[in-house]
């Protein structure tokens, strides 16, 4: 069931799903479909609109008028929460990592956020990973002059975020065997997980290393609907590198999709987090992973419009 959109966005949903003829999944028996979350919203698009939905509604609810958020200087959260408060009246603060980017020139992505009304206050890298401490969130808020903001943590995910992204397992569950998504502070696949219930199965592929994410996704679990659910596991070998990091061999597999599919069904393929999922799943394929007949569905979660250099993980 999906949350009541707040007033002002009309996303897409569900979002659609489309079926892909590929030789290299076709020849094991698998069915690969995309899931085009990149189409709910131009400007909150995929994962970050679900994740933020019910954020924001439960923001106006409660009478706030700020949003404070966190993220590296190519965060598409940060571009997704300042487009949302553009959109619905909210003054929205960016909490950014890396001080030394103070006083120079904004990149792209923090122009854009720019642009769409958000405060930008830098901090300092030691800082920025005590964020979620209560005296150092204090000091923030204090910081910003913004004592009464909406705080909504790095990439969005939280319970309510893992709450809204259970529609998106619950949109696919008629329809695929294994749904599997690119992740990168885990709260998509939790609500996934969660919404395709115990006789599908969800996989992640983590585009940060570190090995760190499941005990993540297992808390955000926990902490929205009681215990972790036992149909998602993660494979940690596709990051290449760490997030980021997309070398001359990705590239070349996101054009050679693109080439392939893109112009049939207008998909630009997105390089930080999608391309990775697809390679993903086209070597997972190859080596025998999925059982002929398995419908498994790729989540597209945003465009190649991103840049395509970052500093900061969602």
């Amino acid at each position: 069931m999906h949350p009541t959109p707040p007033v002002g966005l009309r996303p897409r949903l569900p979002s659609p799903l489309q079926p892909i003829a590929d030789d290299r999944f076709a020849r094991r028996g698998v069915q690969l479909l995309l899931k085009r979350d990149d189409l709910i919203h131009r400007d909150l698009p995929g994962n970050k609109y679900r994740k933020l939905a019910l954020n924001l509604r439960a923001a106006a609810d409660a009478g706030h008028d700020t949003l404070l958020t966190f993220g590296g200087a190519y965060s598409n959260h940060l571009r997704a929460t300042a487009a949302a408060g553009r959109l619905l009246g909210f003054a929205t603060i960016g909490v950014v990592r890396g001080d030394e980017l103070a006083g120079r020139p904004l990149n792209p992505s923090l122009t854009r956020c720019a642009a769409d009304g958000m405060r930008l206050h830098f901090v300092d890298r030691s800082t920025y990973r005590r964020k979620a401490e209560p005296e150092t969130l204090a000091a923030l808020l204090r910081a910003t002059d913004a004592p009464a903001a909406y705080v909504i943590p790095e990439g969005g995910s939280n319970t309510l975020a893992v709450r809204g992204c259970t529609a998106l397992g619950e949109e696919l569950r008629e329809h695929t065997d294994v749904a599997a998504v690119a992740c990168g502070t885990g709260g998509t696949l939790a609500g996934l997980a969660a919404g395709l219930g115990p006789n599908r199965r969800a996989l992640g592929i983590p585009v940060l290393k570190g090995g760190f994410l499941g005990d993540d996704i297992a808390a955000l679990q926990r902490r929205t609907f009681g215990e972790p659910t036992a149909n998602w596991l993660l494979d940690d070998r596709f990051h290449w590198g760490g997030y980021a990091r997309t070398p001359p061999e990705l590239i070349a597999f996101a054009e050679d999709f693109e080439g392939r599919h893109g112009r049939e069904i207008g998909l630009s393929v997105e390089h930080l987090y999608v391309a990775k999922l697809l390679y993903a799943l086209t070597v997972l394929s190859e080596e025998g992973a999925f059982r002929p007949g398995t419908r498994l569905t790729a989540v597209i979660t945003g465009t190649r419009e991103e840049p395509a250099a970052a500093s900061g993980a969602e």
